[in-house]
């Protein structure tokens, strides 16, 4: 919760202003019961006049109570906009931090929190800890206000009228600390039930495809609702809890109203005190008590606020596992090297490669394959640090990755995925991702090297044709081809392709193939793939078997000695050879 306030400070000038204006409102409530005494007493009753009314006392009392409610009016305002400029400052200081971190987290990282209570903390968590503000600095204030000022301006009427109102605190708060201490440890299970219903949420927008193609609605839409029930039931809980703490309060109150009209009738029969007081006594005591009751939802809003703090806290104190190294300067620039590599997930146990040894030369285009698991994308992920190896140690240009600033390490790096991630905007913005500041004649070039011109201009609006959430409104292989500009755009001085031509029929893809020898010749290219023909051109392939490297070497050599390969071979292309 600490962690969270500090960044409140910036705003502390925004809060305590909020603060005096709302005194100055409270205040203006706290003067107005003594005016209606006044009016009671002395400008109807007459009760010093002889029992003459005076109504020029009437108007001129009347006129003042206008001018108070005026100007509580305005400093009502004015508390509330410095009260909403503190916090929705507040708010969006902390969401965007909150934001920076999760962008700066590693992929492990970021898989034990889950996407879907990502989004909640960064979403409703912050709300909640937004309504802290205005309660503390508006609701806080005039809780205290008036529970101070009425026990006050009530005694100056009466001690008889003060003894009631003491008689009744302690039930009031009693009752507001018993549904606290029940209802406090629900906040936090139901920020946990919003996350369950944002994952599958997420998990369902994203994969609707799937659910369709499987007809799986009904099932997910069952899903759906177990978890939405149990959010509900969980929101239910909490909810009667406080529907049960309202009327007991009430109950309470209203004995206490009855109680000082039954006091105050006594005391005007015996004259020590008047009507007029008797009434501003039970404006004060509906303020007292009213107050107490705002104050158990301001400890809501505060339990609920504190439960969320400390999640988003989680956020901002973790420290992101990949972290930038001391800088290093590249010997051989464009060189890839892998010593004694071993690697494991962080959320599993298995080593997924073991004891990996490779060389890849500047300039070099190295093929890789292998069976389904055998670690050809956990190896190209150790290159630009999306996770680090558990031995070893992977070099680029001749250092150590730990010893680049990531930021250096990918600049780098371009990669292009199998599962090709577009964003909101027009194809041209996608493709300039990596070099925002790129011209049209550039984008236009790597759009002829990806093989993506003719069907980008086939579209109306060229460069500029909108694309929707995660690409839906294009085919997969013009996905494939969209990344692939993307990452010859960037000028990098290492290309990894993770399987990002599995789209593009055979024709497509050596023509992609020989635009890059072409036109990037002296790039380093590395192509995970599953087709011989996708690797066959390169200078040499690796072959991975179990997270080990089995043989690496030219397509010609690899037929005469690796087995593996020649399996591959076998399957893919003898027989369609054999047949042409």
């Amino acid at each position: 919760m600490k962690r969270v306030l500090t960044y409140i400070k910036p705003y502390l000038i925004f809060c305590l202003l909020a603060q005096l204006f709302m005194v100055g409102e409270v205040s203006m409530d706290l003067i107005q019961p003594g005016m209606m005494s006044t009016i009671v007493d002395d400008g109807v009753l007459g009760l010093s006049t002889g029992g003459v009314g005076d109504l020029n006392l009437v108007l001129s009392m009347g006129l003042r109570m206008i001018l108070c409610v005026v100007a509580g009016g305005a400093c009502g305002i004015l508390a509330g906009l410095f009260s909403n400029l503190a916090s929705q400052n507040f708010s969006n200081d902390v969401r965007k931090d909150c934001f920076r971190k999760v962008m700066h987290l590693s992929f492990s990282q970021t898989d034990q929190f889950s996407t879907g209570s990502l989004v909640t903390r960064i979403t409703n968590d912050v709300t909640q800890v937004q309504n802290i503000v205005p309660s503390l600095t508006r609701g806080g204030v005039r809780a205290l206000v008036f529970f101070i000022g009425g026990i006050y301006c009530m005694l100056r009427l009466s001690v008889s009228f003060g003894v009631v109102i003491a008689c009744a605190l302690p039930f009031i708060i009693a009752t507001v600390v018993y549904f606290l201490y029940k209802v406090t440890p629900i906040f936090a299970l139901l920020q946990k039930k919003l996350d369950r219903v944002n994952s599958i949420m997420q998990e369902n927008v994203s994969g609707a495809r799937v659910v369709k193609a499987y007809v799986q609605e009904r099932r997910e839409a069952r899903r759906f609702g177990q978890a939405n029930q149990e959010l509900v039931d969980t929101q239910l809980k909490a909810l009667i809890f406080f529907a049960c703490m309202s009327p007991i309060m009430n109950i309470v109150m209203n004995i206490a109203v009855v109680a000082i009209i039954y006091v105050g009738g006594i005391e005007v029969q015996a004259g020590t005190t008047t009507p007029g007081n008797v009434m501003a006594a039970i404006t004060y005591s509906s303020q007292i008590l009213n107050s107490i009751t705002s104050m158990a939802m301001i400890f809501q809003n505060l339990t609920r606020g504190m439960a969320s703090a400390r999640r988003l806290e989680e956020v901002l104190d973790v420290t992101p596992v990949i972290q930038d190294g001391q800088g290093g300067t590249p010997t051989v620039p464009g060189q890839v090297e892998f010593r004694n590599v071993s690697f494991a997930y962080p959320s599993a146990g298995d080593t997924v490669l073991h004891d990996i040894n490779l060389t890849i030369h500047p300039g070099e285009t190295l093929g890789i394959m292998g069976a389904t698991g055998s670690g050809k994308s956990s190896l190209v992920n150790l290159i630009p640090r999306f996770y680090d190896p558990t031995e070893g140690a992977v070099l680029v240009g001749g250092v150590d990755v730990k010893d680049y600033s990531l930021s250096d390490l990918r600049d780098k790096i371009s990669i292009a995925l199998q599962k090709s991630e577009l964003f909101r905007g027009t194809i041209g913005d996608n493709i300039a991702i990596g070099r925002p500041e790129a011209g049209q004649e550039d984008l236009e070039a790597a759009a002829d090297t990806a093989q993506a011109t003719e069907f980008i201009l086939q579209k109306s609006q060229g460069f500029d044709t909108p694309v929707a959430e995660k690409g839906m409104s294009l085919s997969g292989g013009q996905k494939q081809r969209i990344a692939i500009s993307r990452a010859v755009l960037k000028g990098a001085e290492i290309l990894i392709f993770d399987d990002s031509t599995s789209a593009l029929d055979l024709k497509t893809e050596a023509d992609l193939y020989a635009a890059l020898r072409r036109d990037a010749p002296d790039v380093t290219k590395i192509i995970i793939a599953q087709r011989v023909a996708s690797v066959k051109g390169a200078d040499r392939i690796a072959i991975l078997e179990g997270g080990t490297i089995i043989a690496c070497a030219p397509h010609e050599e690899l037929l005469r000695t690796c087995p593996v390969y020649q399996d591959i071979y076998n399957s893919q292309l003898k027989g369609s050879e054999q047949h042409g």
